[in-house]
């Protein structure tokens, strides 16, 4: 389930335990030894909040990285080696593979670190620390404010603290919002760029049963590959190099072998790209009807011409399965998710909070004159741009990501405008976004 890199701020924690309810939600690391960290413990869990996050320590946190543009990977050995999923490392297997040796359709082992294969391009990014600064983005604000003024002071706060962070280092630094910017945390990050191909099943294992199970229950894939980081001989972040090696990362998982019982703790500790639980009945809605339907009818008819190539050639079949993968991948999603929506009566239960808000608003005066028009500006506004907004997300789905050509255009705008600008990171990102079109 790939996921988009803009939204990932932090890493998530869902827990659960066979002996008790389970549990989920936007579990902020920071904030798990406040707010989580008992409950989980009385569910089972063994570890402190310290074991899973600390800045001054190593911790769980250290051995779960940001695989590529987005999805989760784990460091499980003290060389480097990265678990994460087959379709996390479909692109660049597919990008690897020739008609002569096709790792998507055979597989790939390398039996030394010799044989592991350079993956251009991909990087593996590790969340160094985190912290909260919406005290200092708040400083800067005030209620007169146009939204634009709001937006443009927000993004100029946000990078003088990026920049007092980052200084002359090698670590990369973002300021980003959460619960509909009510909160900002700014994010330190380590970027390494050599990275290396290890090994990965066959498609007819990794990718069994595509996307349909990839998105339901239960699974049936093997949905796994294997990369490894590689540094300098300091542990360094660098660019590829023969004389690189293995990175020794801060922590890394152990694998144990002595399996698992009914009532064990679980959890799980990443990077999903983001969440929209906290919509309206009226978004949702316009998440189905709009954003969804969208993509759906789109892709189906794209993905249509792109499979009757593809069963005409081999080499076509090769060139696009990983455009293909992901295209299908939230095609699939889209349609699961308005089924789910409906079946569960989401919008339903939105409203009902909606009702429940409501009551609580006209409880108080003070309430009213400050909250009073909150469900009906929302409703009004979603009304108001829902014709503008299918039109946008049909103009993206036909032609931004329908017909190649354009997308190479507007990479190819973006390396123009990095050459103008003469900064040699904005060079070298445009360059790898043009590539990869």
């Amino acid at each position: 389930m790939m996921k988009k890199m803009t939204a990932l701020a932090v890493a998530m924690i869902f827990a659960f335990s066979g002996l008790s309810k389970a549990d989920e939600g936007m579990w902020v690391l920071p904030l798990i030894k406040k707010l989580n960290i008992e409950k989980m413990q009385s569910m089972g869990l063994q570890l402190s909040a310290e074991d899973i996050y600390s800045v001054n320590h190593s911790s769980l946190k250290d051995a779960v990285v940001i695989f590529g543009g987005g999805c989760t990977g784990e460091l499980i050995s003290d060389k480097g080696l990265i678990l994460t999923n087959h379709h996390c490392g479909y692109g660049t297997i597919q990008e690897l593979s020739t008609m002569e040796n096709n790792y998507l359709e055979d597989g790939f082992w390398a039996p030394t670190l010799d044989d592991e294969i350079p993956a251009p391009g991909l990087s593996v990014t590790f969340m160094k620390r985190m912290e909260d600064v919406t005290g200092k983005i708040e400083a800067g604000l005030t209620d007169e404010m146009t939204e634009e003024e709001r937006r443009s002071a927000i993004d100029s706060i946000s990078t003088q603290i990026a920049d007092s962070v980052k200084g002359d280092s090698h670590y990369r630094v973002l300021v980003r919002d959460f619960y509909g910017g009510n909160q900002y945390y700014m994010i330190v990050y380590e970027v390494f760029n050599d990275v290396r191909f290890v090994g990965a099943p066959p498609s007819s294992i990794g990718k069994f049963g595509h996307d349909t199970d990839n998105w339901m229950w239960p699974r049936h894939t093997g949905d796994f590959s294997l990369f490894r980081v590689y540094a300098d001989k300091d542990g360094k972040p660098a660019e590829y190099s023969p004389d690189n090696v293995p990175l020794k990362p801060a922590h890394h998982l152990p694998i144990s072998l002595k399996g698992y019982k009914k009532g064990d703790f679980a959890m799980t500790l990443g990077y999903p790209g983001s969440t929209q639980r906290y919509l309206t009945s009226w978004g949702i809605d316009e998440r189905m009807n709009i954003f969804n339907f969208s993509l759906i009818r789109p892709r189906g008819v794209k993905q249509e011409i792109w499979e009757k190539a593809m069963n005409s050639s081999e080499k076509i079949r090769l060139q696009y399965a990983s455009k293909y993968s992901r295209s299908s991948n939230y095609w699939k999603n889209s349609i699961g998710m308005n089924r789910g929506l409906k079946n569960l009566n989401v919008i339903e239960k939105k409203q009902k909070l909606e009702e429940k808000f409501s009551n609580w608003v006209d409880e108080s005066p003070a309430r009213r004159e400050k909250y009073g028009d909150v469900l009906s500006s929302l409703e009004e506004a979603y009304k108001n741009r829902a014709p503008y907004y299918l039109a946008q997300n049909f103009v993206r789905e036909c032609m931004l990501r329908g017909t190649e050509i354009i997308g190479f255009s507007l990479a190819a705008r973006e390396l123009e405008q990095a050459l103008e600008s003469e900064d040699e990171e904005k060079i070298k990102e445009a360059t790898e976004n043009t590539e990869k079109k």
